[in-house]
Parts: structure tokens; sequence; C-alpha cells
């Protein structure tokens, strides 16, 4: 069955792609979580008109999130660790614990969001990517203190 996806499917393809799949995937998946229209040439149309909202509604997004972003990129995080001997920390920073300290300053970013390139598992300051939607980035310092 010929489908027209209207989001992102990972390891289908993207919106507003054509894609052949399966007949009961596209009746039993696709079509009812709205992820796709049946290949129609009103959905066509359809699939058109909602592409350009949605290129409309991501330039406004990216606009907020580049502004999200430079004042995340002057922010510097707190983070306190129990710490053994020689300063060395039990565990390592992780990016539950930098999603709750940017919650704290106002700032609701999904953990998933936070990428940690490698552990931080001692004292001082640290910089940690903050990868947002639609390509925005930002990194911002975590100073990892004792406890």
């Amino acid at each position: 069955m010929k489908v027209i996806l209207r989001e992102d499917v990972e390891k289908l393809g993207g919106a507003g792609e054509a894609v052949n799949v399966r007949d009961g995937y596209a009746r039993n998946f696709l079509v009812p979580r709205k992820l796709a229209f049946v290949a129609t040439a009103g959905a066509l149309r359809r699939i058109a008109e909602e592409m350009k909202q949605r290129g409309r509604n991501i330039e406004k997004e990216k606009i907020e999130l580049s502004a999200m972003a430079s004042k995340i990129s002057e922010l510097t995080v707190t983070i306190p660790m129990r710490v053994g001997e020689e300063e060395k920390l039990y565990g390592s920073v992780t990016g539950q614990m930098v999603a709750d300290s940017l919650a704290n300053q106002g700032y609701k970013i999904d953990k998933r969001s936070i990428v940690i390139d490698e552990p931080i598992r001692t004292l001082g300051a640290h910089q940690v990517s903050v990868k947002l939607k639609h390509g925005v980035s930002s990194t911002i310092k975590v100073n990892v203190v004792a406890e």
C-alpha cells in the first residue's frame, strides 16, 4: 500500500515522503496514529498544505530555540556530588542531574537532549552539549563540587 508520511517515522522515511508499506502496517499502525495518509489525490493536496504550515511553525520554533540556546550558553550549572579519596566521585554526573539543575533555574530540557561526551567523574568545570530540536544546540558549563 502506498502512503504519504505526515511525520518522520524512524527507519521508514521523513515527513511528506510517499512510501510503500504492507497493508496491515498502514491500516493498523500508521493511519490510526495519524502518522500517514493513504496516497490519494486529496491526500496529496492535504499533505502539501500541512507541509507548508509545518515549515512556518518550524521557522518560528527555530527562532525561539535560538534565543533559548543563547541564554543557556551563558548558564553555569553547579552539581554537588559525593567525593571519595583523591577527589574521585562516587558515580558520575548524568544528563538527568544536569536537566534537574536546569529545571531549578527555569529551563525545562529533556535529559535525552543533554549530551555528555565523556563521563564526568572528577571535580571542577566541564563543558556539556545541549542539543535542542531542529539542529539548534548550545553548550553549558557544569561545575561539579564536593557535597
